[in-house]
């Protein structure tokens, strides 16, 4: 029989479901490797905060805040390209539209961003937050990651195009503001369609009274050491101290005043004209102005000129940012003469303009050009304007020529970044050359110790030299007595009192003695501010770099504030003047009078 209920086997196999032989292999995303740009991000903080951070400022310090965020940015994306663990098409990809967006941003930026702006905000940004978004995306294993990174990076790149930069602090912080704003000289240029012809109520006779003794005849008084007599300050200030005679807006420039009786000189820039311009003390109204068509800027200091002009004689001589020299008469501002210092020295200005201050002395007026071979220190004469001779100096600086009396003889003494230069005022024969070299700008005035001893700055971040100057019939020499590294002055000038010398190390205030240049104390935080020596109540006047006035004893045995009182708006460089009770202030946007008081 047959079993019914038997099924028959089936002997074929199971068919094999179909294969695409062509699909290609999924690529899994690893997570990104993220300790290298977290360091790298640190590290951008800690470079840029570091003169900050650190107790007294260096080259290092300046050097690591400048070129460290922007070089550790840049090793965001070489960690990226080499060891992300991204995929060699998100590297590529997110490599060119990097720095694709970085070039864009370059090509848009507001012209004032351009140099430091670059490399403290613009580049930092972008790669920054290039960085930023990769460790917070790091795990994430799809494209979008690539899409949030360079997404990041492109907005940080231009966020920079809705900003304009307005120079730099002496920090090295930039100051920033919004593209579309007004600057402070717009809103100047604006206000002078609307206000007043030039006050004319000085009478002549006060002028040429004034001009044949003004008071404070150039920069940093008539000795260039920021040391004033005849006065005496009393302690007591009162909240009215702080109270301006007048206060008014001013064009930005870096110059200090000049003080003859009822007239204030100064230089400043307003639209494409650099401006001589003359106020008068009381009041504060413009009494004139002469115009220049020149304008110069740096990223670093803004625009409009930086020199002192300079009364003697009854003239008055400014030297222009992009190198015009003028006599005028300072009681019209009528241009008597005028010479092109690119033109006579065959150079153009240097990266912070024509900086150097005119010097006259005995029918001279001296000009430091650093132009080459014979061209670096030059003299001409007062009444003509024509060049009388030349000598070879340093190819920059931003120190001005002084007259010094060594051994009963008067020199032209001249701080370059090679050397102090002394010369004879008559002839311009080189009596001595002291070999000094400094990488960075030399700002500052070297000022007579006793009889033959001169205090030289030796360099940014370097500190404070003092040496010995001999003549021995005719043959000078000089020798090294100290460097002082406690005393680190930059472009705010230092004051010397009783055998001490006052002024900034770095951003803070410091004393030191001469003898063997030992600090004596440290203390206050004033920013790159000026200071002034009020010898004869042996009181130092300093000027924050934030505007704000700050008495001070000259005591080598400690730091103390007597009274303060803000006075100026915004970043302020410019060396105060004090006539009488009297104090005249200014900066890139403000100048003011104050009435101080004082023991009579």
């Amino acid at each position: 029989m047959t079993d019914t209920n038997h099924t028959e086997t089936d002997t074929n196999p199971p068919e094999e479901p179909e294969t695409n032989a062509a699909a290609p292999a999924v690529v899994e995303l690893k997570p990104l490797r993220i300790w290298p740009p977290v360091l790298l991000l640190i590290g951008m903080v800690v470079t840029r905060l570091a003169p900050q951070w650190m107790d007294s400022e260096t080259v290092l310090s300046i050097m690591l805040s400048v070129f460290g965020p922007l070089v550790c940015g840049g090793l965001i994306l070489v960690w990226w390209v080499l060891s992300s663990r991204a995929t060699w098409k998100e590297k590529l990809s997110g490599l060119v539209i990097a720095l694709v967006a970085g070039g864009a941003t370059l090509a848009l930026l507001d012209p004032t961003m351009l140099g430091p702006g670059v490399m403290l905000i613009t580049g930092p940004m972008g790669m920054g937050l290039f960085g930023i978004a990769a460790v917070l995306v790091s795990r994430m294993r799809s494209v979008k990651r690539t899409v949030i990174i360079v997404a990041c990076s492109v907005l940080g790149f231009a966020f920079s195009l809705l900003l304009r930069a307005e120079g730099m602090w002496g920090d090295y912080d930039m100051a920033l503001a919004w593209r579309w704003t007004p600057t402070v000289e717009d809103k100047l240029l604006a206000r002078e369609d609307v206000t007043p012809p030039a006050d004319q109520t000085v009478l002549t006779a006060a002028m040429e009274s004034a001009l044949a003794k003004p008071e404070w005849p150039g920069f940093r008084g008539a000795m260039r050491d920021g040391v004033l007599t005849g006065v005496s300050l009393d302690t007591d200030w009162n909240s009215e101290v702080g109270s301006p005679l007048w206060k008014i807006p001013i064009g930005p420039g870096w110059s200090s005043f000049v003080v003859a009786g009822p007239l204030l000189f100064t230089q400043e820039q307003r639209g494409e004209e650099e401006l001589i311009v003359c106020y008068n003390a009381e009041t504060g109204a413009e009494l004139w102005k002469q115009e220049i068509k020149a304008r110069f800027f740096d990223a670093l200091g803004g625009p409009g000129p930086r020199a002192t002009p300079v009364l003697a004689d009854g003239a008055l001589y400014v030297m222009g940012a992009s190198g015009h020299v003028l006599r005028l008469d300072p009681q019209t501002g009528e241009i008597v003469w005028q010479q092109d210092i690119r033109k006579i020295a065959d150079r153009e200005p240097p990266m912070w303009g024509f900086s150097s201050s005119p010097l006259v002395v005995d029918g001279t007026v001296f000009i430091y050009a650093g132009g080459k071979e014979q061209k670096g220190l030059l003299a001409f004469d007062t009444e003509t304007g024509d060049l009388k001779w030349s000598s070879p100096a340093g190819d920059h600086s931003y120190s001005s020529p002084t007259l010094l009396t060594i051994a009963d003889q008067p020199v032209i003494a001249m701080l370059t970044n090679k050397e102090l230069t002394l010369l004879d005022p008559a002839e311009g024969t080189v009596l001595l050359n002291y070999d000094c070299p400094s990488e960075g700008q030399r700002t500052l005035q070297p000022q007579l110790v006793g009889e033959n001893e001169i205090m030289i700055a030796t360099g940014m971040g370097k500190g404070i030299q003092k040496i010995r100057v001999t003549n021995n019939d005719g043959k000078w020499t000089a020798e090294e007595v100290w460097i002082a590294p406690r005393l680190k002055p930059d472009f705010n000038d230092f004051v010397i009192y009783e055998g001490h010398a006052y002024g900034f190390d770095g951003t803070i205030f410091t004393c030191i003695d001469l003898k063997e240049g030992k600090r004596k104390w440290k203390g206050g935080r004033y920013g790159k501010g000026q200071v002034l020596l009020v010898k004869d109540s042996g009181h130092l006047l300093v000027i924050s770099e934030q505007g704000e006035i700050v008495l001070l004893k000259a005591d080598p045995s400690g730091h103390a504030e007597l009274a303060t009182f803000p006075a100026l708006d915004g970043k302020t460089w410019n060396h105060p003047v004090l006539i009488g009770d009297r104090l005249y202030v200014r900066n890139s946007e403000q100048a003011a009078a104050y009435r101080l008081p004082v023991v009579k």
